[in-house]
């Protein structure tokens, strides 16, 4: 068995494309997962399962479409994968405030269309750094008022992905243990 994080993409951010965490909870378990834990309302997830990432993926997107009737976009990280990421924090000097520093968790590496919008984003205050599958961003005056953020949710075509906070990315290597 293998530990794994699930990221929900953009589910309970509006009146649409809800799902109660108990539901979700249910429904995991029902599928034959393990030890399934979900963290605030958010979409995040902590489950054992023995299935290689990229099924695991594709079995949670269709469990979920098929029961709530929506496609959702999963990202999974493994609790080693958690570990690095939080552990190779490549902006720990500058972070204040873990609710103002995003991580955007890529389904696949970070294609170069992406490097290139980040390239002519005006970064004000903003800072990122991108590697590997994930891209970090310190967004001193909050997402709604990013450059970074701004420009990532203008990105259209791309992978599955899926952002967290900070102080979210922490909680869920905590449950993993």
């Amino acid at each position: 068995m293998t530990r794994y994080a699930a990221l929900l993409r953009g589910i309970n951010v509006g009146r649409n494309r809800r799902i109660a965490m108990a539901d979700l909870r249910a429904l995991l378990t029902e599928e034959g997962y393990g030890n399934v834990a979900t963290l605030l309302q958010s979409g995040n997830v902590v489950l054992d399962a023995e299935q290689p990432p990229t099924k695991l993926v594709s079995a949670l997107e269709g469990a979920i479409e098929r029961r709530f009737g929506m496609a959702v976009g999963v990202v999974v990280r493994t609790k080693e994968e958690l570990d690095r990421i939080v552990a190779g924090d490549p902006l720990a000097d500058q972070v204040t405030d873990g609710s103002r520093y995003a991580v955007w968790f890529l389904a696949k590496p970070v294609p170069a269309a992406v490097a290139e919008a980040l390239a002519a984003v005006d970064l004000q205050d903003d800072r990122y750094v991108v590697t590997g599958r994930e891209i970090y961003g310190w967004l001193p005056h909050g997402q709604l008022d990013s450059p970074v953020a701004t420009a990532m949710a203008k990105l259209k075509g791309l992978p599955t992905i899926t952002n967290r906070n900070w102080n979210t990315v922490r909680k869920l290597l905590a449950m993993m243990d």
